[in-house]
């Protein structure tokens, strides 16, 4: 197989930096530092959140300008994929940042339990971050935890709230969501291939998950993510010094499936962005 992989790091979640888990970069500066190494380790796409002052997830559009300006500097040609996940805000709050015109952000289009809460996307919602992510120019990344979803972005691709190709991520190992199981990985490629023949698709596995997850979607011939966001978040310990060592993890096992690492640029194309600016 000779199929490029595009590499995407989730720099930093929602976890506040503990003794436990030093490497999470909080500031601007830190991520963009910790962006930097992934990005040069092979990452094109950077996954990002920002942080408030005490460390609480922000919605604060300021603060993503901000990474995104320094991201842009520091790191020319890498997708920015700014989140529009539910801990940092709450109702139309969560996409204030479209107007930035991100390369990408991130879309849940339905709700699933995490480990002590619903993480709530009603239809409203879904449509409204959508319709957003259409007027400004920006990709959705279809986070699917559950079957259902996939099922509904093929829907929502077909009738026009999501436009062009379809890109859709599997979120695999979510307490009281989906685990990570091989049958059940194996039947949602099957199904994008099925109902989205010309889409795309790329994994997540959280915790001890991610680089079971990151193997499948290698040898699959998808894309996959990486980062301490999801290495973190969820058992409250870093399994790994920095998010460019698990971008190089990665980048090893493409190389054990003879697939090339996507640079930036290479990434761009297969995705449909824009392409680099240069300058």
């Amino acid at each position: 197989m000779t199929k490029a992989c595009i590499i995407c790091v989730a720099i930093t979640g929602s976890v506040p930096r503990k003794k436990d888990n030093p490497a999470v970069p909080i500031t601007i500066t830190e991520q963009i530092e910790s962006t930097h190494a992934a990005f040069e380790a092979g990452a094109s796409i950077c996954h990002a959140h920002v942080r408030n002052d005490d460390e609480t997830p922000s919605s604060d559009p300021d603060k993503f300008q901000l990474l995104k300006e320094g991201l842009e500097q520091h790191c020319p040609g890498m997708i920015i994929q700014l989140s529009t996940g539910g801990r940092s805000g709450a109702g139309r709050v969560r996409g204030g940042m479209l107007s930035l015109c991100p390369d990408m952000a991130s879309l849940s289009v339905g709700s699933n339990n995490f480990p002590n809460r619903v993480y709530e996307n009603p239809p409203d919602l879904v449509d409204w971050l959508a319709s957003e992510m259409q007027t400004f120019e920006v990709k959705p990344e279809v986070e699917a935890f559950d079957l259902s979803h996939i099922h509904q972005a093929v829907a929502m691709n077909r009738d026009g709230r999501i436009a062009g190709q379809l890109y859709i991520q599997f979120v695999m190992g979510v307490k009281n969501a989906m685990p990570v199981d091989r049958d059940v990985f194996d039947y949602y490629v099957k199904t994008v291939e099925r109902l989205a023949p010309s889409g795309l698709w790329c994994a997540a596995g959280i915790g001890a998950g991610q680089i079971v997850v990151n193997e499948w979607a290698i040898a699959a011939g998808g894309h996959t993510r990486t980062g301490l966001e999801d290495n973190v978040r969820w058992d409250k310990t870093t399994l790994a010094p920095s998010n460019a060592a698990l971008v190089s993890r990665v980048a090893e096992l493409c190389e054990k499936y003879n697939r090339p690492v996507a640079t930036s640029s290479e990434a761009r194309k297969i995705l449909g962005l824009r392409p680099m600016v240069s300058g």
